[in-house]
């Protein structure tokens, strides 16, 4: 558990100091949409196949502060440094050292507790490997169309 509340203080410490490239409302759309798609993708992965869980591999409430809190501040980080104006190269660079740190952290995740909170049942790390460059386009993705909803939003009222 330790280990759980050291990461959500530094994650979240993080998120909201250097949060410069992005509006409040697009850090709420971000901050609910990453619970949202969490919980619908863990509902199956974890509770229903238990593929890997946090703690246990039943609900509990232990497991709560890493379904809502641990998450969407590193998507905010994620989404801040990510180079939109920059080349492709960069994109993919940026996205692969990104997965890299989440598989390096997630191997963290995975010590004994108090330190590690996350434990894997038929899932590998190479299944992250696989799975997490598709989470982070999808958030890619969900943001762009929060960026043309403003733009769009602002538009309309000018």
């Amino acid at each position: 558990m330790i280990g759980l509340i050291l990461a959500i203080i530094i994650f979240n410490l993080i998120a909201f100091k250097h949060k410069e490239n992005l509006t409040l409302n697009q850090v709420l759309h971000i901050w609910a949409f990453t619970i949202a798609f969490q919980n619908s993708f863990d509902l199956f992965i974890d509770f229903k196949y238990h593929g890997y869980w946090y703690f246990t591999k039943e609900v509990d409430w232990k497991a709560l502060p890493a379904h809502l809190l641990l998450l969407p501040p590193v998507n905010i980080v994620f989404l801040n440094g990510y180079p939109f104006k920059k080349k492709i190269r960069h994109k993919i660079g940026y996205l692969v050292i990104w997965v890299m740190v989440i598989l390096i952290y997630e191997t963290i995740t995975r010590l004994p507790e108090p330190w590690g909170y996350f434990d894997y049942g038929w899932w590998e790390l190479w299944h992250s490997a696989i799975v997490d460059p598709i989470l982070f386009l999808t958030l890619l993705a969900y943001y762009k169309w929060i960026r043309k909803a403003e733009n769009k939003l602002l538009a309309k009222n000018k």
